[in-house]
């Protein structure tokens, strides 16, 4: 395809050439100059325009030709304005093709030589107005491609960062839109796999009693089922909620707030309603900034759901100690642990065997986003333990901005 181009390119240069040749000698015969055209002034004439065929793939190297051939024939005092069309079209090609400083260079030197040649004849009168005109079409085409060439320089500058901005932009917005999705799926998955592990441990609880074969007490299960109910009203409103921020209808209306650190007790206590023996200790008295607040909150729910999904614990304990500017968590249970299919936390959630959850996942990310870090793993005495270490102020994660949006996503639902 190159070859077929640069072939197509030098036969419509070479046709070129020819018309020019063609109306240059016609121009020379029928307007001779201070010396009539002969076979000589016309071989020079037809042979400065022979480079022109070229023009395009050695720009230089035709510009040279045609002033070494054309040179002699001023000189000798053929007619001047015959050969200046092929100086003019080859000086304006090379000045188009050519680097900028060469060209300039170039084309005051070619101006020079012309001077210092055609002055040197000691021409006057209509000789010297010719001379003065062939200089005067050697400035014009050196500074007016030149400038041509500035301005082309300046819009495609222009156009590059037009095009540049753009591209920024668009990947600002790739990159937003998948935050964006990122946090909505941390937000279901907050929302939903809580509310719907408690249902199905209430569910399962009022099946165990129908089936138990013992008399059926009426008030037990109607609580069971009650609790279900209350968890899917609370789960629904929570659920609409977010919704409603997440289309961003710009009402003004305030979404659900996630409480933070201070609800982490209805989690313990919801925990403990299904059946754990679910203890809460808290030490220190410094408060940890709003953003970490909702972090906590979340890595302990989801740890908790994880206890009462996975573990077949009997007891779990949650640790809330704040010291040296940190919020350290620890969620630790007596139940499988990782090792056993299904386990805590790692095992079942966490997706390192099945590569099924997201749970640990979850929690790691929400504790980057404010500077801080989350370990789970088994615990020194069986079980499973999740640990998470957050700092007290906002951390250096790039999630400040995501989480003060958390705020009014809605808040996650609790165990009930």
């Amino acid at each position: 395809m190159l070859i077929k181009a640069r072939v197509r390119d030098v036969t419509l240069d070479t046709l070129l050439a020819g018309v020019l040749a063609a109306g240059a000698l016609a121009a020379a015969v029928a307007w001779p100059g201070v010396r009539s055209l002969d076979p000589l002034g016309a071989l020079l004439l037809a042979g400065a325009h022979v480079p022109l065929a070229w023009r395009r793939r050695r720009p230089g190297l035709a510009l040279a030709l045609v002033v070494a051939v054309a040179l002699p024939y001023h000189l000798l005092q053929y007619q001047h304005h015959a050969a200046a069309p092929a100086e003019v079209f080859a000086l304006f090609t090379f000045a188009v093709m050519g680097r900028r400083v060469r060209t300039v260079l170039f084309g005051t030197a070619a101006l020079l030589l012309v001077c210092a040649v055609l002055f040197s004849m000691g021409a006057s009168g209509r000789s010297g107005l010719e001379q003065i005109g062939v200089i005067e079409a050697i400035v014009g085409v050196v500074v007016g491609v030149q400038t041509w060439r500035v301005h082309r320089a300046r819009l495609a500058a222009a156009t590059e960062r037009a095009e540049r901005a753009e591209r920024t932009r668009e990947e600002e917005a790739r990159r937003r839109v998948a935050e964006e999705r990122l946090r909505i799926a941390r937000d279901l998955h907050d929302l939903l796999a809580h509310s719907i592990t408690v249902i199905g441990v209430r569910a399962g609880a009022a099946a165990h009693l129908v089936a138990s074969g013992r008399p059926l007490d009426r008030a037990e299960i109607a609580g069971c089922l009650n609790e279900i109910a209350a968890t899917c009203r609370d789960t629904r409103t929570e659920l609409r909620a977010t919704l409603q921020v997440l289309r961003e209808a710009g009402d003004g209306a305030p979404g659900a707030v996630p409480p933070g650190a201070a609800g982490i007790a209805e989690l313990v206590d919801a925990a403990r309603e299904s059946g754990l023996a679910a203890v809460l200790e808290e030490r220190g008295a410094e408060r940890e900034a709003p953003e970490v607040g909702i972090v906590a909150y979340r890595i302990v729910q989801e740890a908790l759901t994880n206890v009462v999904k996975h573990a077949r614990a009997g007891s779990v304990e949650v640790l809330l100690e704040r010291a040296a500017g940190n919020l350290r968590i620890t969620v630790a249970d007596d139940g499988r642990g990782p090792a056993a299919p299904g386990g805590a936390g790692a095992g079942a959630d966490a997706g390192a065997g099945t590569g099924a959850g997201f749970g640990i996942v979850g929690m790691t990310e929400r504790a980057r986003s404010v500077g801080g870090t989350v370990e789970a793993g088994p615990g020194p005495a069986g079980g499973f333990v999740v640990a998470a270490v957050l700092p007290l102020g906002a951390g250096d994660g790039t999630g400040g901005d995501r989480h003060a949006r958390d705020q009014g996503a809605g808040r996650p639902a609790d165990a009930r």
